[in-house]
């Protein structure tokens, strides 16, 4: 299936702000990356640089979402499922040699107080994935699903920010395997605790 040329916009708009954040990005390199006539940008996103942002984080949140879905679908343990989420954003990062993070990320530390838009389709974003990582924890009886999810999503940006800054995975990889092993620690003790006041 051929992608619109909206669809292709959006694209370059978020592999850019991956790499280059959103004032890194100009408005030629980016019609050149969709391969995008010149006059299309305002014609599919009048609010120009800034609504083309803003339809980004929204296709990042809404994939987000689909991969969350798909993961879980094929790990029922949640524990897993982030492992496997974790080394995936791991394995882009070094393939782009520590160049491309998250997209979601980039945007928020450039964003000030007067990109309202921007700052509230992020704050959706980065909201539908801790719903759909709490909702996991949830139905799997892990305890202070919310607070987990928060923390597992903090530690997924905050994790790729140092790799990026070090050229190296270890900071995401130690962060990660230390609240996994504590995390799955703490249910296993739940659940023996259960146990034994149940019987």
């Amino acid at each position: 299936m051929n992608k619109s040329t909206r669809d292709k916009l959006i694209d370059a708009m978020i592999d850019a702000l991956q790499r280059k954040g959103l004032h890194g990005v100009g408005l030629s390199e980016l019609l050149a990356s969709a391969g995008a006539p010149k006059g299309s940008l305002y014609h599919h996103f009048p609010g120009g640089k800034s609504e083309l942002a803003v339809a980004a984080i929204e296709r990042v949140g809404q994939r987000a979402e689909k991969a969350f879905a798909t993961l879980f679908e094929r790990q029922p343990d949640p524990l897993d499922a982030l492992a496997t989420w974790l080394h995936g954003a791991l394995d882009q990062l070094q393939g782009s040699a520590f160049e491309s993070g998250c997209p979601l990320a980039a945007v928020a530390l450039e964003s000030g107080p007067a990109d309202s838009e921007i700052r509230a389709a992020l704050a959706n974003a980065f909201s539908a994935i801790r719903q759909a990582l709490q909702q996991q924890l949830q139905s799997h009886g892990y305890p202070q699903p919310e607070g987990l999810s928060a923390l597992f999503v903090a530690l997924y940006e905050g994790g790729l920010l140092q790799a990026r800054a070090a050229d190296s995975s270890e900071p995401l990889k130690q962060a990660a395997a230390t609240l996994l092993h504590l995390t799955r620690q703490q249910h296993t003790e739940a659940s023996q605790h259960d146990r034994i006041h149940s019987q």
